[in-house]
């Protein structure tokens, strides 16, 4: 992992002057990918493992073909630096040379935004999208390159070995339909869902119009793709629980919906630098991903300082909450200046990592929290 984490700083480093210059699809693979490909094991100069131009259908190629005992495992099409990656033809393109070929996994990357797509998922093109990970730390606030490493590793040639990615899209994939079931259910929750509420609740008074609004509230609707992994941790060894469900607890802007009624305090993650400068010295924070159900509940925010602080360690009451420029992600502007607090400890063995994303919990509970693990 330190190999990939040197390399993903090395990158860092160079990415926004190259990004200065239009670099074209060739240079971006050149100077991006066949170094980060070489960081997770793969052997770029070996065209048993890294076949670059791998013929497909009708006389075309993918520009990478990543195999495991000489047989593609993952495909991968590269993009200039700048591009946004959000061209759906591009992303039907990679996925049709997958499905045809057949190799279950492939990626459309521009050397920076590495996005993961199921060719055997039965959805549209766009709702094959597993997860996506970024190096570039704008789009990482607070995050390490050595986080951003671990998120990566899952598509190392030893993840892809050990078929990582079919464990994670496994649950991951079934959670997304259940949820999106789940959503239309309770958009218009159907007469025998709402008899068995009443049923259950013992309350001739509440009528089942009542029923149907408080199923509505209680069950936030979220944009079909949000359930989207965006994101993911580590892959560690030696433990029982699913992967998949470790993203959803730790997820950066999901709220549980049994879970969302206490909800009023959000937790972000800050590197000692932006904690100083922005946090303590703006009395704010932005380029937050929140969900637009949850906006209206926080009234709170709090700061873990990442390693080696670790630890939460200010809070302060939310003035406001809007739009940042035109990102898709939001400014917390505080009331007052942040609270400092006896430091609330990430501690050895404990059920909650590191915060590598925004979390969400309530006032109470922070106040009364010894360890992290008491706080969500």
């Amino acid at each position: 992992m330190d190999t990939v984490t040197l390399c993903i700083e090395n990158l860092q480093a160079k990415l926004d002057r190259l990004r200065k210059g239009d670099l074209k699809e060739l240079p971006t693979r050149t100077i991006f990918v066949n170094v980060l490909l070489q960081a997770l094991g793969w052997d770029i100069g070996n065209p048993d493992e890294v076949h670059e131009e791998y013929p497909t259908i009708d006389g075309k190629s993918v520009d990478y073909a990543l195999k495991i005992d000489d047989k593609p495992a993952l495909f991968l099409e590269a993009k200039p630096l700048n591009d946004p990656l959000t061209d759906i033809k591009a992303v039907t393109q990679v996925i049709s040379y997958a499905a045809v070929a057949p190799v279950k996994w492939c990626v459309l990357t521009n050397g920076v935004t590495y996005k993961v797509y199921s060719s055997t998922e039965q959805a549209a093109a766009p709702e094959k999208l597993l997860f996506e990970v970024s190096i570039d730390p704008k789009e990482n606030k607070g995050m390490p390159a050595q986080e951003i490493a671990q998120r990566l590793s899952c598509l190392s040639r030893d993840s892809m070995a050990k078929r990582v990615l079919d464990e994670i899209a496994k649950e991951a994939f079934t959670m997304r339909k259940i949820r999106k079931a789940l959503d239309k259910i309770f958009a218009d929750p159907p007469s025998t869902l709402v008899r068995l509420m009443r049923s259950n609740i013992r309350d001739d008074t509440i009528k089942p119009a009542q029923v149907k609004e408080a199923l509505s509230k209680l069950w936030p609707q979220r944009p079909e793709l949000e359930t989207t992994v965006s994101s993911l941790p580590s892959v560690p060894t030696g433990t029982k629980e699913p992967i998949a469900s470790r993203y959803y607890r730790a997820t950066s802007d999901k709220v549980h919906p049994e879970a969302i009624a206490e909800v009023d305090t959000v937790v972000v993650p800050a590197r000692e630098d932006g904690f100083k400068k922005v946090f303590l010295g703006e009395n704010r924070w932005y380029e937050i991903r929140m969900h637009h159900s949850v906006i209206p509940r926080i009234k709170y925010i709090a700061a873990y300082q990442v390693a080696p602080v670790s630890a939460i360690t200010h809070w302060a009451p939310v003035k406001n909450i809007e739009p940042w420029q035109d990102t898709g992600k939001f400014v917390v502007n505080f009331a007052k200046p942040a609270k400092k607090i006896s430091p609330i400890p990430l501690v050895p063995k404990s059920r909650v990592k590191a915060l590598q994303n925004t979390r969400y919990t309530s006032f109470d509970r922070l106040q009364k929290a010894k360890t992290l693990d008491e706080v969500f």
